[in-house]
């Protein structure tokens, strides 16, 4: 059976010599795992700039009632972008948030709220021309309302961390964990309540809190591990 579906691709793998098997979260079936069959020949060239990450795609893809990985019968970018892969800021902040996205939503089952998000908060990123800096913070703020741990305040997220643990390098030489906890529960509350007016001060804070905010998101996500990208992007956040 064939369905008609929108698409966001979180990522791929190799598969045989010209393949890949990509893991893209649909509209129509939650995340769904696909063959792609020739996208790394030569020739044509270009069709696996269609499997980076967050790209949107509209698909023609195969179902099967036992589930598993499927097949794309047709593909092609919904709307393409305007800045992300031409950016180096912008493509580290979707790397990230892609490899979050990607072990944190595994239901495989229609939820449009999810998409909806996904897909406007992706657009309206890329067409960001400044300003943007905060993106990666508000968007893993919203992301875990609808994976059903959202805060309410800051407090609600520094408490639990410290609880937990200190999320790593986050105690700065100017006091103690504690104090700096309280320092994170203003930034996040401006995050969470007027994200647009955010006055967090530079990169180095910036870190930190996605250092906090990673850390809220193992203690509510099982087995949510490491997050690779993670390094890759604190190399860009002093924008």
């Amino acid at each position: 059976m064939l369905i008609k579906t929108r698409g966001i691709v979180l990522n791929y793998i190799r598969y045989r010599e010209t393949s890949i098997i990509a893991r893209v979260y649909t509209e129509q079936l939650g995340l769904q795992s696909y063959v792609v069959n020739g996208v790394r020949k030569a020739k044509p060239p270009g069709r696996i700039a269609l499997f980076q990450p967050f790209t949107l795609l509209e698909l023609v893809a195969y179902t099967s009632r036992q589930g598993g990985i499927t097949r794309l019968s047709e593909f092609r970018c919904a709307e393409p972008f305007a800045a992300i892969p031409y950016d180096v800021r912008k493509s580290s902040v979707v790397l990230f948030l892609s490899e979050v996205v990607g072990r944190t939503v595994q239901e495989e089952e229609q939820n449009e709220p999810l998409f909806r998000f996904l897909h406007d908060s992706i657009l309206r990123f890329d067409q960001q021309a400044e300003g943007f800096e905060n993106f990666a913070l508000e968007f893993l703020l919203q992301l875990a309302n609808y994976l059903g741990f959202g805060a309410e305040s800051g407090q609600e997220i520094t408490s639990q961390v410290a609880f937990a643990g200190a999320a790593p390098n986050t105690a700065a030489d100017t006091g103690p964990v504690a104090l700096r906890f309280q320092e994170f529960d203003q930034y996040f509350d401006e995050l969470l309540r007027t994200p647009a007016q955010a006055t967090i001060p530079n990169g180095r804070v910036r870190r930190e809190l996605l250092q906090v905010l990673i850390r809220y998101y193992q203690l509510h996500v099982e087995k949510l591990g490491e997050i690779r990208s993670l390094a890759v992007l604190s190399e860009v956040l002093a924008f």
